[in-house]
This record gives structure tokens, C-alpha cells and sequence, in this order.
């Protein structure tokens, strides 16, 4: 362990890990505004009639929003010295980066909130309750997703690697940091999916066996 912090760049582990940080903090709030959004759309779909047809195709369009571009739309689209009401409106970096992943946010939980109302209405309680794993799970989508932050320079954990990277000569030691860093997101990553994984099962299990 000595050697492999000795062969990182001084600071890297702390910057990386306040980095991660970044990208769970874009993640959470990209999700609040899902829930909010997609929720909203979830009644209207659920309702049927002319709520229905309103707002399916907005639905649509949201699950297929390009990130990148909503990004850059969004940066672009608010000038920095914006107020609202007299009060400054300059959206923070980790901001922008959460409202781009907020249609696909909005129309995943539309999506889940639909086929969890479906389950109710059949009285499959369990079958329901899914729609909790599967929204933490998109989570963990938008934790990956949020490094398109790196684009615009928000300080999440691809930005902090890409940082030090820049100022190493040899190839073996940008390979090690690009390394520690894809380990460092892999573990709580793939920990929250394993923990995600077994409690889909369990409730799928449930959801499927005759009342």
C-alpha cells in the first residue's frame, strides 16, 4: 500500500475521493428532480385520457435527451451574471451537470412509477415495492453518468484524474492513476448493485408467487 500511494501524485487520493463526492452529490440531486418530475408524469400516465397523450411524448423525448447537449445548452443558455427576482442566478457546474441528467432522470421514474401503479392496481404489493431498487438503481447510473461534468470542468473524480494525468510523462503512471481511479468508483459501484441485485430477487420471487 506504501509504494502505491508513494507512486501516486502528492494530494491525488484526496482530491479523488472529494471528487467522488461530487459526482454522488450530482447524482442525488438529479434524482430529487426525477422524482418530482416523474412522478407528476407518472399520475398524468396513469390518469389516461388527454394527460395521457400530453404527456407520453414529452416522456419519450426525455428518455432519448442527449446529455451532452442539454449540458452545454444549459451552460451556454443562463448568462453568469443572471438574477431571479434581484437575487443572482449563476448555476453552480455540478448544477448544470444535474439538470442535463434530470430527463433521463424524470422519464426513468415515469417509467418505474407506472409499472409500480400497475403492480398496486393487481394488488402485487411486492411487485411494487421494486420501483425503490430500481430508482436506486438509477442512481448509480447517474453517478456514472455525472463525469460528463468533466467536459465543462466541474472538479468530480474523472476531472481530478484527467488533471493529474496531464502533468505525467510516462505512460505506466497515467495507466496507474486511470487504475486506482476506475477501482476506487468500482467498489461502492458494484457493492450498491450486488445489495440492489439480491433485494430485486427477493422481491421478484415474491411479486410472482400466487397469492
Amino acid at each position: 500500500m506504501n509504494w502505491l500511494t508513494d507512486k501516486l501524485p502528492e494530494g491525488f487520493l484526496g482530491e479523488f475521493i472529494s471528487g467522488m463526492l461530487v459526482n454522488f452529490e450530482i447524482a442525488g440531486l438529479s434524482i430529487l428532480f426525477g422524482l418530482v418530475l416523474g412522478l407528476l408524469f407518472t399520475a398524468a400516465l396513469a390518469r389516461g385520457g388527454i394527460a395521457k397523450v400530453a404527456v407520453s411524448p414529452l416522456v419519450a423525448l426525455m428518455r432519448a435527451a442527449p446529455t451532452f447537449v442539454l449540458m452545454f445548452f444549459i451552460l451556454n443558455a443562463i448568462p453568469r451574471d443572471a438574477t431571479l427576482f434581484g437575487y443572482p442566478f449563476a448555476l453552480s457546474g455540478a448544477m448544470i451537470v444535474a439538470l442535463s441528467l434530470t430527463p433521463y432522470s424524470a422519464a426513468f421514474v415515469a417509467d418505474s412509477g407506472l409499472d409500480a401503479w400497475r403492480q398496486m392496481k393487481t394488488d402485487s404489493h411486492e411487485g411494487a415495492l421494486l420501483f425503490l431498487p430500481n430508482i436506486t438503481r438509477a442512481f448509480f447510473v447517474l453517478v456514472m453518468s455525472s463525469s460528463a461534468g468533466a467536459a465543462i470542468g466541474v472538479p468530480e473524480g474523472i476531472t481530478v484524474i484527467l488533471r493529474h494525468t496531464a502533468h505525467l510523462a510516462s505512460l505506466s503512471d497515467k495507466l496507474l492513476i486511470f487504475a486506482v481511479g476506475i477501482l476506487l468508483f468500482s467498489i461502492p459501484l458494484q457493492f450498491g448493485f450486488f445489495v440492489l441485485n439480491r433485494l430485486r430477487s427477493k422481491l421478484a420471487l415474491k411479486a410472482a408467487k400466487p397469492a
